[in-house]
């Protein structure tokens, strides 16, 4: 493993002309994943960026982190890595499927954190290829904090399924009334600017018939259900589906189960997310 500290964290306003270009000059070449970790050292957050963070998720304000809240102090150096020139695969076109963060103790605002990012496990997909890019946050020589995001890059794939899909969807325990806007408010302080979140005009030209909402802030609000309900060391995971074209209304669901707990978010017959959360 080649490692490369940062002594700054990478700009995304240069990341993502990067992809956005990667994409169309890029010539996959679908073979091994880079052998190279990012570091990035004497990372503190920002209160008042933590103030913004907590209120767009609907998370309450306080000087405990989020476990989806490190994800932005390593969303930067995810995309760099991605947009490196010896990347297998251009960012644009990526799908993130599925999203695992493993919170070892709870984090304070105070603590200064190491960032680590790396890509490893390529590997078949139904539809295509899958990979994981793995971060981690550490504080005082201990591992606190890490994250595996799963994206696919569609192509040609192992035809195999074996994913359970639900077929009814759940009786909601809350409606989220999703704004129209909450892509572009996500993006403010994630960063993430992708086109498809921001705008209907923008999303169209990707695909999608409405901009969608980020998948991070789906799974950050469903986390803020169960605040006062967790304890300090857990995993929550869950797989993305459908995307929430915005605006949207969808039925939260949730229950517990002998590991913790367990949770869908459902618009009409349309599933956008299944997850759960083990105590460790």
């Amino acid at each position: 493993m080649v490692i490369r500290e940062l002594d700054s964290t990478p700009s995304l306003a240069t990341l993502y002309p990067k992809a956005l270009l990667g994409g169309v000059l890029h010539k996959p070449s679908g073979g091994d994943l880079p052998d190279t970790e990012l570091v990035r050292t004497g990372i503190v957050v920002d209160p008042a960026h933590l103030a913004a963070y907590n209120t767009v998720c609907g998370f309450r304000l306080s000087d405990e982190l989020p476990a989806t809240y490190p994800h932005m102090l390593a969303f930067p150096l995810q995309m760099a890595l991605m947009t490196e020139p010896g990347f297998p695969f251009p960012l644009l076109g990526m799908v993130h499927v599925a999203n695992r963060i493993t919170q070892h103790r709870a984090l304070r605002l105070s603590e200064p954190l190491t960032v680590r990012v790396r890509a490893e496990n390529l590997r078949p997909h139904e539809r295509g290829r899958q990979f994981d890019v793995v971060s981690e946050a550490w504080a005082g020589g201990d591992l606190v904090w890490t994250d595996v995001s799963t994206y696919l890059r569609r192509g040609s794939g192992s035809g195999s399924g074996g994913r359970r899909e639900q077929l009814v969807p759940p009786t909601p325990d809350a409606i989220w009334r999703v704004p129209g806007d909450i892509g572009r408010r996500y993006a403010e302080v994630s960063g993430d600017r992708n086109p498809i979140h921001l705008h209907p005009l923008t999303a169209r030209l990707f695909g999608f018939p409405k901009a969608i909402a980020h998948g991070m802030w789906t799974k950050a609000h469903a986390l803020a259900a169960f605040e006062g309900r967790l304890p300090s060391a857990f995993t929550i995971d869950v797989r993305f589906k459908q995307p929430v074209l915005l605006p949207a209304k969808a039925g939260f669901t949730s229950w517990a189960t002998p590991e913790g707990w367990a949770f869908e978010l459902w618009s009409k017959s349309k599933p956008h997310l299944d997850g759960t959360i083990t105590s460790l």
